[in-house]
């Protein structure tokens, strides 16, 4: 039997984390909920297989946390999937490093297709 596929959500949003954690524990995924990006940039967490960040948190952006976890050994090689409501966001998710991003508001097939196509790239890399 293999490991449950951990997936760190950092949003600040009552509804996303409700979303998104139905979306994957209903597939047999963890899914771990910061409501801001201090436990990762603090590193107060356990590494996941994918993290999932919202670009507009209160506090610290979204961006500078990817920027900030892409420039950490421990961290570099998990995949990140930026969500947000900003039209822009593609260049600025691959500018910060993230492998993918998704715009607000998405439906759940959309967001799961990409977390799962993310998931097994990272595990082809690993083998």
């Amino acid at each position: 039997m293999t490991a449950k596929k951990k997936i760190i959500l950092t949003d600040d949003d009552p509804g996303i984390q409700d979303a998104v954690r139905l979306i994957f524990e209903r597939i047999n995924y963890e899914v771990i909920v910061f409501t801001n990006g201090e436990p990762l940039l603090n590193d107060a967490f356990e590494t996941p297989d994918l993290f999932i960040l919202d670009k507009q948190l209160s506090g610290v952006d979204g961006l500078d946390i990817c920027r900030y976890l892409k420039g950490r050994p421990q961290t570099a090689h998990v995949p990140i999937l930026i969500i947000s409501a900003s039209m822009h966001i593609a260049k600025l998710a691959r500018l910060a490093g993230a492998e993918a991003f998704v715009e607000k508001p998405f439906k759940m097939r959309a967001i799961r297709a990409v977390v799962e196509r993310l998931l097994q790239t990272s595990e082809s890399k690993k083998e």
